[in-house]
């Protein structure tokens, strides 16, 4: 994990708090950019599968769910929009790229990232070659190498 300046990255962070802003999600709001080489390659929020209001169970509480049930929220990840979005438009420039991720309120106001939890986001880009996850956290913004993001998330507690 590094510490990055935020000046070099805060257009990253801008457009992802715009994408984050579509999402349809009742907790909070994610987004998620790919970039390769200055160029965003993919993009993505987090909402109900196909948007269906009938897939949607944001208030449902998390411990009615089976322990086989690994993810137990009713949305589709932001960072698993944005990865479908590069594979499907950029499938070339997806290897070695950043993924910056961002977290709103209701309000559109930023929410820092906690810890990296997510097993099956860190999963996905590690296997489709991301080569960093940066986040926004309280303390400043830092990059992570996508396998240090996946250990992390597997060793969250």
């Amino acid at each position: 994990m590094k510490k990055l300046e935020e000046n070099d990255v805060k257009k990253y962070f801008e457009k992802a708090i715009g994408v984050a802003k579509k999402s349809t999600c009742k907790r909070s709001k994610c987004g998620a950019i790919i970039v390769q080489n200055e160029e965003i390659i993919g993009e993505g929020y987090n909402s109900p599968p196909l948007e269906l209001e009938n897939q949607r169970r944001c208030f449902n509480s998390k411990k009615d769910y089976d322990l086989k049930i690994t993810d137990k929220t009713c949305c589709v990840h932001a960072e698993e929009r944005a990865i479908f979005d590069a594979l499907k438009n950029n499938p070339l420039k997806i290897k070695n790229s950043k993924l910056y991720f961002v977290r709103l309120d209701l309000n559109n106001k930023i929410l820092f990232a906690g810890k990296p939890y997510c097993t099956i986001c860190s999963k996905i880009a590690l296997d489709v070659g991301i080569k960093e996850f940066i986040l926004f956290h309280e303390e400043g913004i830092f990059s992570y190498e996508t396998s240090e993001y996946n250990n992390l998330s597997f060793e969250y507690k």
